[in-house]
């Protein structure tokens, strides 16, 4: 990765002589005195590769006279603290191994800034995001301001900087693509990993285990996201991951998981049967989803609305719930009616898809909010989206009781190419004969 170019990139963006600053995450106590892992901001390790806590990044922009310019603050070498925590780059070697321009420990950071910002037009933080950031920062304008009678300014003009850096995420070049083509390759034999171990009579978490056993056994650092084990009903439950429900025969069990392999994500779902074998229900409603999921994916394209996918997909579904006796027919005289009145929501109701990258729900806009009527955005060269058509169906009166407790959602993981898109998911088994022949076949 060019972090370098990065942040070259982001200080072309701003007023000459401008500052921004960016911290990177806090480490967290989970409880005594044990931290959760500690995982960097994203946005800062966008710009630095720098994966250290207790780290901030600024920037001075150009000025006819001088050149862009790059610091680093961080956590000064400390080889007792190492004897316990571990390797610490230093400011020194901090600036040679990440191309900043200058160092300096984390503890001078109020003294340097109000140096920095003193006669500065503008500061660009993210601003209200960080508590303990913006009282810094009222700390360093006030030691500027009390400069006032030897002529010196303090900037006054504020300016968020995530949008800056959301839109340049938002686009990834090839290095990222690669690498997120291998977190998807890496979670896409988790998921057929635990295919093959799937059976009746197993714990959901063992299925979890077989993922996370993967994951790290092929280098990624963590799970993008706690993953989704959810079985029989709990395939309803969006956001299950509670994950201890004995699977039962019958059951569909439904796996929303992927890896985080050096800071970027991946996101994929896939639903199978424990047994091995669909019912007629549940393949007719996995072939309607894999069927709005094929025509999500064709209605990519660069050009195109990003919410072009989700409407194609919809219209598949709902066209398969009116056929189903899921939506009632006969209140409707065409799909677009249907849509229009939202009949479908019971049975769907969240988007076809999101931005993915270094977070799982990654940044960018998704409309065009410069136009009054803020269109949705077009779809472009190296944007990276999820495509997760799904159908969940809870008993009620009037739904055909052979699919009560269905739930079913088939995600992959796409980047837009210049001709349409790139598959980053395909390592995952996906259609019903792939799944019928790979799932318990560890325990034949």
């Amino acid at each position: 990765m060019d972090y370098a170019a990065r942040r070259a990139r982001l200080a072309a963006q701003m007023q000459p002589g401008a500052v921004a600053v960016l911290p990177t995450a806090p480490e967290v106590l989970r409880n005594g005195d044990s931290d959760y892992p500690y995982r960097h901001d994203s946005a800062f390790y966008y710009l630095t590769g720098f994966t250290e806590p207790d780290s901030v990044l600024v920037l001075v922009a150009a000025t006819d006279d001088k050149p862009a310019r790059s610091i680093l603050f961080c956590r000064e070498k400390n080889v007792e603290r190492e004897i316990w925590d571990g390797y610490r780059h230093g400011p020194e070697a901090a600036r040679t191994t990440f191309g900043v321009d200058d160092a300096y420990p984390i503890a001078e950071l109020d003294t340097h800034m109000a140096r920095l910002l003193a006669n500065a037009p503008a500061l660009y933080y993210a601003l209200a995001s960080n508590a303990a950031l913006d009282a810094q920062v009222m700390g360093w304008l006030k030691a500027v301001r009390a400069q006032a009678r030897t002529g010196t300014t303090a900037p006054g003009t504020f300016v968020n900087l995530l949008p800056l850096l959301d839109e340049m995420r938002l686009i990834k070049d090839a290095d990222e693509q690669a690498l997120m083509l291998r977190a998807g390759e890496i979670s896409g034999r988790a998921h057929e990993r635990a295919m093959r171990a799937a059976r009746p009579g197993m714990a959901e978490y063992e299925l979890e285990a077989e993922l996370l056993y993967v994951f790290r056994k092929n280098g990624a650092q963590f799970p993008a996201y706690t993953p989704i084990v959810a079985s029989g009903p709990n395939a309803c439950i969006l956001h299950y991951n509670v994950n201890d429900r004995t699977m039962r025969d019958g059951d569909l069990v439904l796996i929303d998981a992927g890896c985080e392999l050096d800071g970027y994500a991946s996101d994929i779902t896939r639903t199978f049967p424990v047994n091995g074998r669909f019912t007629d229900a549940q393949r007719t409603l996995y072939e309607l989803v894999l069927a709005a999921q094929d025509a999500a994916l064709e209605a990519i394209a660069p050009g195109r609305p990003y919410s072009a996918f989700h409407e194609a997909a919809l219209r598949v579904l709902v066209q398969g719930m009116l056929d189903l006796g899921l939506v009632d027919k006969s209140k409707y005289a065409s799909v677009d009616d249907a849509i229009a009145d939202k009949a479908h929501v019971p049975f769907y109701m969240h988007g076809t898809g999101h931005w993915l990258g270094m977070d799982v729900h990654d940044v960018g806009a998704y409309r065009d909010v410069t136009q009054a009527e803020k269109p949705s955005r077009p779809l472009a060269e190296g944007m990276v989206v999820t495509v997760e058509p799904g159908i969940y169906v809870r008993p009620a009166d009037g739904v055909p009781e052979r699919f009560w407790h269905i739930g079913i959602r088939i995600e992959d993981d796409v980047v837009v190419t210049n001709d349409g898109y790139r598959l980053l998911s395909a390592a995952a088994p996906k259609t019903v004969a792939e799944i019928e022949a790979i799932v318990g076949t560890a325990h034949d």
